[in-house]
């Protein structure tokens, strides 16, 4: 794993990651920043983060509740789902052990504003009845959820 992140520079990036996730036909988002900096300063506490995956776009089910959502795994092996929208912020918690399963998807979707198909990865994290999904739509995104499938299943799944 590379260098860990603290919730400072966690929000830094989260902010960053905003103007990105507002698409060409979308008002962009309007989020009071000071307000995102302490509640993910409160969420983290001291915890320092190891990985963190962004989905530019939503999964299925997260429509209503935000913008983008970011994945983050600290070294203690937590895992945070922070969804982040203009006047929403929320997110679910996690201890890598308590996941029942962790499933791999690689395939393809139909693009039907496109007309074609497009490849996809995903990553889908379930405990009960709650899934957390990471996706990635192009090779950038793609290296990012596979260096957090790796250090999930390292964790959860060690080699003896």
């Amino acid at each position: 794993m590379a260098s860990v992140m603290t919730a400072a520079q966690v929000f830094e990036r989260v902010k960053d990651a905003a103007a990105d996730a507002t698409g060409p036909d979308e008002q962009a988002l309007q989020i009071d920043y000071d307000a995102l900096k302490v509640k993910i300063q409160a969420a983290l506490g001291d915890r320092k983060v190891a990985l963190m995956h962004f989905n530019k776009f939503l999964p299925e089910g997260y429509e209503d509740q935000g913008r983008f959502n970011v994945l983050l795994l600290t070294g203690g092996k937590v895992i945070f789902d922070m969804v982040i929208g203009d006047s929403y912020f929320r997110y679910d918690i996690v201890s890598v052990g308590e996941l029942d399963k962790v499933q791999v998807i690689d395939a393809v979707w139909e693009n039907k504003e496109k007309r074609q198909e497009e490849p996809f990865l995903s990553l889908r994290l379930m405990h009960g009845e709650e899934a957390h999904l990471l996706l990635a739509l192009n090779d950038d995104e793609r290296a990012s959820l596979l260096v957090f499938a790796k250090a999930v299943t390292d964790a959860r799944n060690p080699e003896k």
